[in-house]
């Protein structure tokens, strides 16, 4: 349900961008963002710091956006966000007991042994590093209307490309970690 809720400002953008344009799509983002933190607050009385971050990165350069009546600053937000972001997931390889894909990912795999959870996070740097890079390339390689069905289509794909690899990774490695146990059970 919150990944759906999360999704709401994106499809808000895309869906203002199409009736519109750049403007009013910024304005609609920027709105829709500060409808769901302050949803999120009533109803769960705390607010994930990702969607507060992005909630201001979409205010401030949103604004700056609408100022300066210039795209690029709005264009700009997603690739900080995504940077950020994989800043956060390499951070937290160094700080804490857990890295951030084993404490999402954590209760899945109890029990299972002990999984490369720097790998399995590094992915997702890498992942969101690159999606912020790519970001940057189709802003200022192609036209406006293509970037906005980037951001939205080619976004999208990109995370579920990359939850699919984290996936069958794990698959992975669930099936070669569990293989000599239960080879050694199989010949008991």
């Amino acid at each position: 349900m919150q990944a759906l809720l999360d999704l709401i400002p994106l499809i808000v953008f895309f869906v203002a961008y199409k009736f519109g344009g750049i403007y009013a799509a910024t304005m609609a983002l920027i709105a829709a963002m500060a409808v769901l933190i302050a949803y999120q607050w009533f109803r769960h009385r705390t607010v994930s710091k990702l969607m507060v971050f992005s909630g201001l990165a979409a205010a401030v350069l949103g604004g700056i956006t609408l100022a300066l009546h210039d795209p690029i600053f709005i264009q700009w937000k997603a690739t900080i966000v995504y940077w950020v972001t994989a800043a956060a997931f390499l951070g937290s390889q160094f700080v804490g007991g857990k890295n951030l894909t084993e404490r999402m990912l954590g209760a899945a795999l109890e029990g299972e042994g002990s999984p490369p959870w720097s790998l399995f996070n590094l992915l997702w740097v890498a992942s969101f590093a690159a999606l912020g890079a790519v970001n940057l390339y189709v802003a200022y390689h192609f036209d406006e209307a293509t970037w906005v069905d980037f951001k939205v289509m080619g976004g999208i794909a990109w995370m579920v490309a990359t939850i699919l690899l984290q996936l069958g990774w794990i698959w992975l490695w669930l099936k070669t970690s569990t293989r000599p146990a239960n080879d050694a059970r199989e010949r008991s």
